[in-house]
């Protein structure tokens, strides 16, 4: 268990570098779906959960942009939602790294070669 504290610690921790452009990221696709939502006179709440589900590539379809410009917009939103997932994935693995290399000892690798 002590493992695992650690790990979510070290995880923690790097988010917590790196949550000014996380940040910065989710206020732009926030941003931009509050735009499409003007544009395509959805409500605030409908704007938020269709940007979010648009920057997280899942897309279920109940809301679309009808309008060139919304759709170019999700465009836009999808790609930096797509950062910002990748961030995340980096710094899953990095911290993933760093425990590993810090919790396995040259005999382990030697027994597993």
């Amino acid at each position: 268990m002590d493992l695992i504290i650690s790990f979510i610690k070290l995880f923690v921790w790097l988010v917590y570098l790196v949550w000014p452009l996380l940040f910065l990221l989710c206020a732009v696709v926030v941003c931009l779906g509050q735009i499409v939502a003007h544009i395509e006179k959805w409500r605030r709440y409908d704007g938020l959960y269709w940007s979010l589900i648009t920057a997280t590539t899942v897309g279920y379809g109940d809301l679309r942009p009808i309008s060139r410009r919304s759709k170019a917009l999700s465009v836009f939103i999808a790609i930096v939602g797509m950062m910002f997932t990748g961030i995340i994935i980096a710094i899953t693995l990095q911290a993933a790294t760093i425990y590993l290399e810090s919790h396995i000892d040259e005999t382990m690798i030697e027994w597993l070669r």
